[in-house]
């Protein structure tokens, strides 16, 4: 007897609808794949739009908050709509979300000591409207059990595929990515961003020394020259600079090495070797694991990836 998964889309305000459609078409070659396998399973889909289509809801398996594409309704969520979320999930639904849809996931309170993932850029935001919720911004995708959320924009391809896995056989998931011609393999989120420094928090002493890193990162640098800068002690300095940046002063001046590095390794030919001594390294291989660490790739890997 074939098992029908039923999942639901909920196409929200400005929701992004290549990604509405798209999960459609991802589910839709998925069951002839499956098909093709002698596999008892099959997608089930439909859309809805919270304002209009919540009521008489029937029992679903997954319901999908997509990316957002414009606009601010992440923010501010319909209540119906988080009792919907809730009353769902309650009843054994699991619940998925990619880029800003968490955050509407957030809003229900379902995510409070949870671990979930969001778009990297959004990252500064989140934190501060749910500090209860446990940010792995480097993951792009976390399955949590009953709670799934991915992070950058497309990765609600990445998303569609984890759950084509679960729900069938890891072979019909890799047999759909290669005919998508999408990368199946482990990624991280990390691979991609970029280090944006948090500006607007309004220490202008804090402030004073994050323009001094930025103009004079390739210089040494430590705890004791930046808190003179900022005429304070160096226990003053390490509790207010953390608390500005959410960072410590070592971590925030890898984090802008490693992204100046990044820039380098794209825009020039440069080996990795003068790209380090660029900016400031003299050990090549302490500067090469601080470059793992952050990013997640080798150098090499780097490259071989994006340039």
């Amino acid at each position: 007897m074939t098992k029908h998964v039923q999942i639901t889309i909920i196409d929200y305000p400005n929701a992004l609808q290549s990604a509405v459609q798209g999960f459609k078409e991802l589910f839709f070659l998925a069951n002839r794949i499956v098909i093709e396998s002698q596999l008892e399973v099959q997608f089930s889909v439909k859309v809805i739009q919270p304002d209009i289509d919540l009521d008489g809801m029937c029992q679903n398996d997954i319901i999908i908050l997509p990316p957002n594409l414009d606009g601010d309704y992440y923010y501010t969520p319909q209540p119906k709509l988080l009792q919907y979320l809730n009353e769902a999930h309650q009843k054994g639904t699991i619940l998925c979300s990619a880029c800003a849809g968490t955050f509407i996931l957030a809003k229900t309170g379902l995510l409070n000591n949870r671990v979930a993932t969001t778009h990297w850029q959004l990252a500064d935001e989140f934190h501060e409207a749910f500090p209860k919720v446990s940010l792995e911004i480097e993951s792009l995708l976390i399955n949590d059990g009953d709670i799934i959320s991915a992070g950058g924009l497309m990765s609600w391809i990445d998303l569609g595929l984890e759950i084509v896995a679960q729900f069938t056989k890891p072979h019909v998931m890799r047999t759909l990515g290669k005919f998508l011609i999408v990368d199946t393999g482990k990624r991280e989120q990390r691979y991609y961003g970029s280090f944006s420094p948090k500006l607007n928090h309004g220490n202008k002493q804090i402030l004073l020394v994050q323009h001094f890193i930025q103009a004079n990162y390739s210089k040494t640098l430590n705890v004791s020259v930046l808190a003179a800068l900022a005429c304070m002690s160096e226990r003053t300095f390490l509790r207010q600079f953390t608390h500005a940046t959410t960072l410590k002063p070592i971590q925030y001046i890898q984090k802008i090495r490693v992204q100046k590095a990044c820039e380098l390794l794209e825009s020039t030919t440069h080996s990795f070797e003068r790209v380090a001594l660029n900016i400031g390294y003299d050990d090549v291989n302490s500067f090469r694991k601080v470059f793992i660490k952050i990013i997640g790739l080798s150098p090499t890997a780097f490259k071989e990836r994006f340039v």
